[in-house]
């Protein structure tokens, strides 16, 4: 983004005088010409600058949103992004995929999801019937996965179910985030993506004594549909492992990287030897099942607005949706994998998530998982061609 310095300078009526000399010999109308002249201007100059303020104002109340258009930056990272994970053929989109996604809601006005096949909403916090995004959360998501404007979804084509599961503070309760993980699979998910625990300033959710959201994610993997989830945001004051529901066995947990590939330092460690303490007791975890399986991008990725602007945000939420968004591919190219075209239940997952560890490009000297890179990073068309080779 451009600043330009729209300060007048530091003495123009000074420079008027000295490029329009005034005789004596001028006429009074010659001299309110003049006059009016320097009005005409000053008066432009004016409203130039007081634009110039409300467009900077808007900018800054917007974390850094530009309302018309993306910045240039925000673009190129879009594009770098993009290249890192080695994207599919451009001829798969995520047509006749059922992708689902629970967090805050969906902004449908924004210009960039013009055109979305959304095909059902439930709103679990005020039970309106259209669409809505009270948080902003979910409308970046969404946008990571289905955006079909200035920035491109990975499965621009899915069918998108979105489940409003979270508050206008990003918080929510465990149990109504089962609730949603379970209106997904009844309305025909293949995809269940969960940017929970991994949202940037978004609050935790309240864990309950009733059904919890991996009571729910357990139970749609047992039907064989995929429930991708974020690994979480506390590297730096790492509580010791992922984040819940990504903690689940069959739960694909995602942690997150910069645009240069590295781990992002915010991304959650899996603890995968097994402890006693702290609780809870965690047993020792095998392939492919340690946390994280699998990192994708996270730091400064560009993002959609409730407000209808684009902005930057960092977290492993974002990054869960890049993995949900290279799994509806895998399951346009190869439909025999999905719940409702297969019998295979969780066998499916489990030879799908083998294929996510098979394909993930490890980090330099890299040689089994790594607690915080997991198998390695995403990539969609290495994906692709592990699923052909069977």
């Amino acid at each position: 983004m451009s600043i330009y310095d729209l300060s007048p300078s530091p003495s123009e009526e000074g420079e008027v005088e000295a490029l329009t000399p005034i005789h004596l010999s001028e006429s009074k109308d010659e001299q309110s010409d003049v006059r009016f002249i320097k009005l005409i201007v000053s008066f432009t100059l004016g409203i130039t600058l007081v634009l110039a303020a409300g467009y900077l104002a808007a900018v800054v109340l917007s974390d850094g949103a530009i309302l018309l258009r993306p910045s240039e930056v925000a673009l190129e990272r879009h594009a770098n992004y993009n290249t890192l994970i080695q994207p599919a053929s451009e001829e798969l989109t995520g047509s006749g995929v059922v992708a689902c996604i629970v967090d805050s809601g969906l902004a449908p006005d924004h210009e960039d999801l013009q055109g979305i096949n959304l095909v059902g909403w439930k709103d679990f916090i005020n039970g309106e019937a259209q669409p809505y995004d009270d948080h902003g959360h979910g409308t970046s998501m969404a946008g990571i996965l289905v955006a079909n404007g200035w920035l491109k979804g990975v499965a621009r084509e899915v069918d998108l179910l979105v489940a409003k599961a979270l508050g206008s503070d990003g918080s929510g309760n465990d149990g109504t985030v089962a609730e949603a993980i379970d209106w997904c699979v009844q309305n025909g998910a293949h995809v269940i993506s969960l940017s929970l625990g991994g949202a940037p300033d978004v609050l935790p959710f309240a864990l309950g004594s009733g059904r919890s959201s991996g009571d729910a994610s357990n139970d749609a993997i047992d039907a064989g549909i995929y429930v991708v989830a974020a690994a979480g945001n506390d590297g730096e004051d790492d509580d010791g492992d992922v984040a819940h529901p990504s903690s689940e066995a069959g739960v694909i947990s995602v942690g997150g990287v910069t645009i240069k590939g590295t781990h992002w330092s915010g991304s959650s460690k899996g603890d995968n030897n097994g402890r006693l303490l702290p609780l809870p007791v965690l047993m020792p975890r095998g392939d492919p099942n340690k946390k994280p399986e699998i990192v994708a991008p996270a730091e400064g990725v560009p993002v959609l607005l409730e407000n209808g602007g684009w902005g930057i945000a960092d977290g492993t939420s974002a990054a869960t949706v890049y993995v949900t968004g290279a799994l509806c591919l895998l399951l346009e190219q190869q439909p025999s994998l999905k719940a409702d075209e297969s019998n295979e239940g969780a066998d499916n997952v489990n030879t799908v998530k083998g294929m996510l560890k098979d394909s993930a490009v490890p980090e330099d000297g890299q040689v089994a998982h790594d607690d915080y890179y997991g198998y390695g990073l995403l990539s969609i068309q290495g994906l692709i061609t592990r699923a052909n080779q069977d």
